[in-house]
């Protein structure tokens, strides 16, 4: 996405790429393409009738990756969540956008479009990692670590199996996070504060709250906001936010409601279904933005967003 026009200031070094902007079925959904009714589901049509990456419809798990260049220049690449897409996002858009590695990986909770990705990790690992010599930090709550211990043992244990030097096993530093506003951590260089949300009853997931000069907040599972984290993103609150990223639920009703509350500089959708198809909505959005003065759009897959980190 380019600079705002009129502004000659030099784009900024740090970004934040969208991985994947789908649900958790990720799009097109395949029961609408090996069940179709009379009136086939034209969003997941148009996901098999261009190729991925000209086509806004197709969408991979939630994920971003965020570039975050330090100021001695220095980049470090850090992932937000590792899904069942995960294999297909790196040969897509890391090549792409000429990622070399991840530098560190934070999840927002333990279902499989956030974690099932975990076993393709070694493909991304920076060069030299083996063993213990340069272990891929990722943070994480301890609930979500126990999940993540019973699916995957051989990822969570330390020792390497004896004539399984070689394998292609991510090595991984797991660091133990809390669900907490008020607990911050700090990963490749950069503090994020966990922002916990509900995701459906009773389940509380992460979003994540990041940027020391530009204010960005991540949200990718919303079922209801709980009140001090929207304290702590609201304009009004704890201060206005550069860019929101939040999940579109029901997108003309509570998703917008909760944008106009919040009330960033600009928002970015992620999440979306079969019922949302990219220009369509883009075009309602457009006249809801126009209409309430706060720029509101579908991110989609492979889209880049140059910010002052």
């Amino acid at each position: 996405m380019e600079p705002p026009a009129g502004d000659n200031a030099s784009p900024p070094s740090s970004s934040v790429i969208f991985l994947g902007t789908g649900c958790s079925a990720a799009l097109p959904d395949t029961r609408c393409l090996i069940r179709p009714s009379a009136t086939p589901c034209p969003v997941c049509s148009l996901g098999i009738s261009l190729p991925p990456e000209q086509n806004p419809n197709y969408r991979c798990n939630t994920s971003l990756l965020i570039d975050y260049c330090d100021d001695d220049g220095t980049h470090k690449y850090i992932i937000i969540d590792v899904g069942k897409t995960f294999r297909e996002q790196v040969l897509r858009w890391f090549v792409h956008h000429k990622i070399p590695w991840v530098d560190s990986i934070i999840l927002t909770h333990e279902h499989a479009d956030a974690v099932l990705g975990l076993d393709d990790v070694w493909m991304v690992q920076p060069k030299g990692c083996s063993n213990d010599v340069c272990q891929v930090p990722i943070f994480l709550t301890q609930f979500s670590m126990d999940s993540v211990a019973s699916r995957f043992p051989y990822l969570v244990k330390h020792k390497v199996d004896e004539g399984d030097e070689i394998s292609q096993v991510a090595h991984l530093d797991w660091r133990i996070i809390e669900d907490d506003i008020d607990k911050p951590f700090v990963s490749s260089g950069l503090e994020f504060v966990p922002l916990p949300v509900m995701h459906g009853v009773g389940y509380v997931c992460l979003g994540f709250l990041f940027g020391r000069k530009a204010r960005v907040a991540y949200l990718s599972d919303v079922s209801r906001f709980l009140p001090e984290t929207e304290y702590a993103i609201s304009k009004s609150g704890g201060g206005q936010l550069d860019l929101l990223i939040l999940e579109a639920n029901t997108l003309h009703g509570e998703t917008l409601d909760a944008v106009k509350r919040i009330s960033p500089k600009r928002a970015l959708l992620i999440g979306m279904r079969h019922e949302f198809e990219h220009y369509t909505e883009n075009k309602n959005l457009a006249k809801w933005s126009s209409r309430e003065g706060i720029p509101v759009e579908l991110a989609h897959d492979g889209l880049r967003v140059f910010i002052d980190l």
